[in-house]
């Protein structure tokens, strides 16, 4: 590696046999001029998605609200509650609706979520949809990275023909759509997004092969790494020992789950092999992928399906031992809602994790949080009646500023979740005048 006096490139790679290593924005990476006068690095404007199944118990989930105001009260819904520490980093949106998901189903709410289109009904190939929100983003603000745009999820269920009412499984699978034809399946093994985000040239057999030579990718770059440290400062020095310590310890993780899964003679059908047993250590490593991602800005648009419409995951760890989709048709059964909302609850902690995680992680001139915004909510309302009404649906983030947190902005009458895709698209440079059935954007959340 040769450098100059010249800014490194924000597209700058350490790299070794197999692998390369992209870095996070650093102070060398201002131009000269501008570095004389300590000008921070320029950060650059992220765009997430999480997508949680079967809709809440929305009497645990709507938070209450200061007397004559919409700012959030101190004490948060009992399901909302462990978003605290960034409380004021969100805004909680009330009375947001899919109207192109009716009559109701499961599948229609996974395929709306981010298109806000009918899916046609159909139980073989010749599906119909459109394409959704995070590929338009993706098609402006993901053509000078690595990946355009990254597509996860826990649960990796191959299910083809009909799942659900008459439609076919491809529209329960998939949340990402890149035309009305083309669905982009999402990745759940942990290993293999992080060969995605760290992996270059040659087959995946063959970059296996190489990274079993040594205990971690990183022994491969430490080389360009040396000679990177030698012409950088103090403080970029120590963000780079951090960002690649963070890579260490996730590459760990999944090595550690790897070893884990050769022992289990029964593993969980939602689940595949190779990845963490429990929901919650799988769930926080693949939010961590999404933190490296940004953080190396391999790409700028994210999507993450948390859990599967329909799926009959248990979740012991949080002492619920009972499928979460027949707990979903309730029957107003005061002990399964309570049940359903701890899974609702517990779903909600692990994403306030990873904003935490977000605003401890610098960039430029603030931080990840503050340069990214994250949209968290389900195609369901009430999820007994497969509403699609009165959707769970938080912001989150800071929108360089411009984001309005901590408040609850409730509408009298059921409005578009298009609105809230247009406003997100505006703010992160991809401007549009209409989404689907958009109406306008959503009025005060951001200024």
């Amino acid at each position: 590696m040769t450098l100059t006096r010249k800014a490194l490139p924000r597209r700058t790679f350490l790299r070794g046999t197999g692998v390369a290593v992209a870095l996070p924005l650093l102070d060398a990476m201002v131009p000269a001029a501008t570095a004389l006068a300590k000008t921070p690095a320029k950060p650059v404007r992220r765009l997430g998605y999480v997508f949680m199944p079967m809709g809440a118990d929305m009497s645990r989930w709507t938070p209450k609200t200061e007397k004559s105001s919409d700012r959030l009260s101190d004490e948060l819904s009992p399901i909302l509650k462990s978003l605290a520490p960034v409380k004021d980093k969100i805004s909680v949106i009330s009375n947001l609706e899919l109207a192109n998901a009716y009559p109701g189903s499961h599948a229609t709410s996974n395929s709306a979520f981010l298109s806000c289109a009918k899916a046609k009904v159909t139980e073989s190939t010749d599906y119909y949809l459109g394409t959704t929100v995070d590929q338009i983003a993706a098609k402006r603000i993901g053509g000078s990275t690595q990946l355009p745009s990254l597509e996860i999820a826990m649960d990796l269920l191959k299910l083809v023909g009909q799942c659900d009412n008459g439609y076919a499984c491809v529209y329960q699978n998939n949340l990402s759509w890149s035309s009305p034809t083309t669905p982009l399946p999402a990745e759940a093994h942990p290993r293999i997004v992080f060969e995605m985000l760290f992996g270059e040239g040659g087959t995946r057999a063959q970059r296996q092969k190489v990274l079993k030579k040594r205990a971690s990718l990183l022994d491969w770059v430490r080389d360009d790494m040396k000679a990177l440290q030698r012409e950088l400062g103090p403080a970029d020095r120590n963000r780079i020992a951090e960002y690649l310590d963070s890579v260490r310890e996730v590459e760990r993780r999944i090595q550690a789950a790897e070893v884990q899964a050769k022992d289990i003679e029964l593993p969980d059908l939602d689940r595949p092999l190779g990845v963490p047993a429990a929901f919650g250590d799988h769930a926080r490593l693949m939010f961590d992928l999404q933190l490296l991602a940004m953080q190396a800005d391999v790409t700028r648009v994210m999507t993450f399906q948390l859990a599967r419409e329909t799926s009959n995951r248990t979740y012991p760890e949080i002492g619920v031992p009972y499928p979460h989709h027949p707990l979903s048709h309730h029957g107003n059964n005061p002990d399964k809602i309570e049940r359903m909302s701890k899974i609702n609850a517990f779903h909600v902690s692990l994403f306030s994790e990873f904003l935490q995680k977000l605003a401890k992680t610098p960039d430029g001139d603030g931080t990840l949080l503050d340069h990214s915004l994250y949209l968290y909510g389900s195609g369901i309302g009430n999820p007994n009646v497969h509403d699609h009404t009165n959707l769970p649906t938080i912001v989150a983030g800071g929108a360089a500023g411009k984001m309005r947190g901590g408040r609850h902005i409730q509408y009298d009458k059921p409005t578009p979740l298009a609105n809230l895709h247009l406003s997100l698209l505006n703010e992160v440079g991809v401007p549009l005048e209409k989404f689907a059935d958009s109406t306008g954007t959503i009025d005060g959340l951001f200024g």
